[in-house]
């Protein structure tokens, strides 16, 4: 009896256990989104740069005569970019320059970081709530600004005790941007109008009431011709986390919460589940049962609630009284945070406290420098298209299309 071969292809070998350096490699070679954001952001400095050497003035004098001395219009840009940005930390993390002038001197520049980024992070928030659900809400300039009427009216109208009346002027604010949201989460679920469509005219819509009550009596300041309201009660006020010095109010802990609150709510919760389910498809999610014109409404009440609570930390935290710019622009950089912050609950605070220092550096890079404040502007939108456009990133740096478990593996080989 002779021996046959076996049909069965022998085992093969198990595959070398990948070193260090090799899985780092891989990390980077795969581009996936932590890699890809990375160089999205390193980009956008590189064409803030390109932007801060063209508006230098000696740098382009020194281009007048580049063949000659080269080494001067490369020296001007380098000293252009250095200046620029190191104002741009300075203003932003920490200047050394303040250091001198005791703990204040020293987190000011981080608080006013914080400070930028609290309105920033409950916008990005509301943007990226009601992205998870399938909407585009581009309305939280006119949601800050009813909740910033609703809170600060409370907030100089009313006399309550001091907690009381802290506590009742920020649920007016929450009610009056969820009222805002809301109707256009009715008339999308009702009628199918586009919240697009709808919640661009109640922009409009708030900004014009601002303008009126803004000139009407009980609204205006007493004896004054400004478009400006009554000073909110000291009693309304948002309570300082660090002294009236650091500015920083208790809204960043309202921000964080809620950051946390979201988080919650999409990953943990009934709710939340069924939002996604709408969003990722509402036509399986109306064939498992599930009330998509239920889900339109309450998603677009929770995104004007949080877009709400960023008016309130302007009226109540940052400013005293109302003002014809009270949303200072947030409700539109709103946006821009939620979409780098892939409009998760971390993303967003990350990507607020980046856009918060990005303002609050701004100020000094352009009085401590001749950079204009605008350069920063540029960087902002110029991060989120190379963000919005990976395939972009990856053909720069020549990184490979994402495979399957490639943040998975590092994570594997930092557990053994």
């Amino acid at each position: 009896m002779t021996a046959t071969a076996s049909s069965e292809a022998p085992p093969e070998a198990p595959e070398r256990r990948k070193g260090w350096g090799r899985r780092l490699l891989d990390f980077y070679l795969y581009g996936n989104a932590i890699v890809v954001t990375v160089l999205a952001f390193f980009c956008a400095l590189v064409v803030g740069a390109i932007f801060i050497v063209l508006a230098d003035q000696a740098t382009r004098t020194s281009l007048g005569y580049f063949f000659s001395a080269p080494g001067d219009t490369f020296g001007n840009a380098w000293n252009a970019i250095a200046a620029g940005y190191g104002a741009l930390f300075r203003g932003a993390v920490f200047d050394p320059q303040l250091a001198s002038h005791g703990v204040v001197g020293v987190f000011s520049p981080i608080c006013n970081t914080l400070l930028n980024a609290t309105p920033l992070i409950l916008g990005g928030l509301a943007v990226g709530v009601a992205f998870r659900t399938g909407l585009f809400n581009i309305g939280v300039q006119g949601q800050m600004i009813l909740g910033a009427i609703f809170a600060g009216y409370v907030g100089f109208a009313w006399q309550l005790p001091h907690v009381i009346h802290v506590v009742v002027a920020v649920i007016a604010g929450v009610l009056g941007g969820a009222l805002c949201c809301g109707l256009a989460g009715w008339l999308k679920a009702r009628t199918g109008a586009h919240e697009v469509i709808t919640t661009i005219m109640l922009n409009y819509i708030a900004l014009a009431l601002l303008s009126y009550l803004l000139g009407v009596k009980g609204f205006q300041q007493p004896g004054s011709n400004q478009a400006r309201s009554e000073t909110t009660h000291g009693t309304a006020r948002l309570p300082y986390l660090f002294g009236s010095d650091l500015r920083v109010h208790f809204g960043l802990v309202i921000a964080l919460l809620a950051a946390v609150w979201v988080w919650w709510l999409l990953t943990r919760s009934t709710l939340g589940f069924s939002l996604r389910a709408v969003g990722a498809n509402a036509f399986a999610a109306r064939t498992a049962g599930m009330g998509i014109e239920r889900s339109y409404l309450v998603v677009m009440l929770i995104s004007g609630a949080l877009a709400g609570l960023a008016g309130v930390s302007q009226i109540l935290g940052t400013n005293q009284f109302l003002t014809g710019d009270v949303d200072a622009g947030i409700g539109f950089d709103a946006i821009t945070v939620a979409l780098l912050g892939a409009a998760t609950p971390g993303g967003t605070v990350l990507a607020g406290l980046l856009f918060g220092a990005f303002r609050a550096g701004s100020v000094v890079m352009a009085t401590a420098t001749s950079t204009p404040a605008e350069i920063v502007s540029i960087i902002e939108p110029v991060l989120v298209l190379f963000i919005a456009a990976p395939a972009l990133i990856r053909g720069i740096f020549r990184l490979r299309a994402a495979r399957r478990g490639g943040v998975g593996q590092l994570a594997k080989g930092w557990n053994g």
